[in-house]
């Protein structure tokens, strides 16, 4: 396999890999062992997807205007202040283990709906794929670009069902409620981080610096 295959994956890899809304929801349903294929397949499918796009050429597009960045990253702040909050309620309102937890076993159209959200509301996902992804692949010629968007493809199947599955063998720490509790306000804070980030890309953050 040629270069730009293995180059793909080592960006893919750097870009996926990192604490996010994304992550960690697949994180949570791996450890509670709740449709956890269907959930990284579909974030994989997602990513599959806009790092064709990307490596097609969008993501000159996008780059060039301001304004469709702005709004997604205004949306996705707001997104990302939303489910932050809910975790942080959770935290509190956790008196039970991850037995018990499993009791509460959501829907699938519950699963996809929140899937898909929290993917395709947050604008790092466009930013990293779109963008980034499809701005470097332009920089190989001929097949090479469309092997360095494979790399990257296949590093986002290889992360997505690994984190899925291999996140079941934290399972035994999650039977106490204080683990919930603390993976709870992890997510609270690294939620209301990207989102505060965002804001501060489209500019927001500065009004509430003045009041």
């Amino acid at each position: 396999m040629e270069l730009p295959f293995f180059t793909g994956m080592a960006t893919g890899a750097g870009l996926i890999i990192a604490i996010g809304a994304q992550n960690a929801f697949v994180l949570t349903q791996g450890i509670r062992k709740q449709h956890r294929f269907l959930v990284a397949l579909i974030c994989s499918l997602c990513d599959a997807l806009l790092i064709g796009c990307g490596v097609a050429g969008m993501g000159t597009f996008i780059e060039q205007s301001p304004r469709l960045l702005g709004f997604a990253a205004g949306m996705g702040a707001l997104f990302l202040f939303v489910y932050g909050l809910k975790s942080l309620f959770s935290a509190f309102q956790t008196a039970q283990g991850l037995v018990q937890a499993e009791v509460k076993a959501v829907s699938r159209k519950q699963v996809i709906l929140t899937t898909l959200a929290i993917t395709l509301l947050n604008p790092h996902v466009y930013l990293d794929t779109v963008v980034l992804l499809g701005g470097i692949s332009a920089t190989f010629e001929g097949s090479g670009r469309y092997l360095f968007g494979a790399g990257a493809l296949t590093m986002s199947f290889l992360w997505f069902f690994t984190l899925a599955y291999g996140s079941a063998l934290l399972a035994p720490l999650f039977k106490k409620a204080l683990t919930w509790r603390i993976l709870n306000i992890a997510i609270f804070l690294v939620m209301w981080s990207i989102a505060f980030r965002l804001l501060a890309y489209t500019g927001i953050a500065q009004v509430f610096q003045r009041l």
